[in-house]
């Protein structure tokens, strides 16, 4: 099989298997505004929760922001080339003020799928303010993201918490360390 031949058959077992995974997801009436703000509001209290009980010192971090974007559910799917894609709220005081949506593509060596927590905090109200007022935000270039790093005792450190815009990234085994979000796309949904 030549190059070419291969990449395309990648970039099709990619969007395949994220169409598929994204498909057994969904439940409810993809129609209906107020299920869908309901289900991912649902989600994204799940997603904090889970969040607080596995890294100690997250909860006081999050309180600390002017405004937490919470992705309950990245899908991420890839053969060479992949991509991932999940929807979230904005919240801030504890409350949703925006739904939106998160597209990221990627090439490199890389097979199979996953599906992760995607949490970005707004430390600063400058941060806040200038995401909110976008239309798109990619991250990277709209604003630098720096990862939260997870001690060895699993007890988040503050060091990174003085960035204006910082993140987790949970899994099923835990905090992910050693992620770049660089080019994540992230996009308000009309809901």
């Amino acid at each position: 099989m030549n190059r070419r031949n291969f990449v395309t058959a990648g970039l099709s077992l990619a969007a395949l298997a994220l169409f598929t995974t994204g498909c057994t997801t969904t439940s409810g009436n993809p129609g209906d505004p107020a299920m869908q703000r309901k289900a991912i509001d649902s989600a994204v209290d799940s997603a904090l929760s889970r969040l607080y009980q596995e890294a100690r010192g997250s909860e006081e971090i999050v309180a600390s922001a002017r405004g937490v974007l919470v992705f309950p559910s990245v899908i991420s799917a890839g053969f060479i080339v992949g991509g991932a894609q999940g929807q979230g709220a904005l919240r801030r005081g504890g409350k949703s003020t925006g739904y939106f949506r998160m597209t990221e593509a990627s090439v490199g060596l890389q097979a199979g799928t996953q599906s992760q927590a995607l949490f970005i905090l707004f430390m600063t109200q400058d941060a806040l303010n200038r995401f909110e007022a976008s239309r798109g935000w990619t991250a990277g270039v709209d604003g630098s993201l720096s990862l939260l790093t997870v001690g060895a005792n699993a007890r988040v450190t503050t060091q990174t918490g003085q960035q204006p815009i910082v993140g987790f990234v949970l899994t099923n085994s835990g905090l992910r360390a050693n992620l770049s979000l660089n080019g994540t796309r992230i996009a308000p949904l009309d809901l």
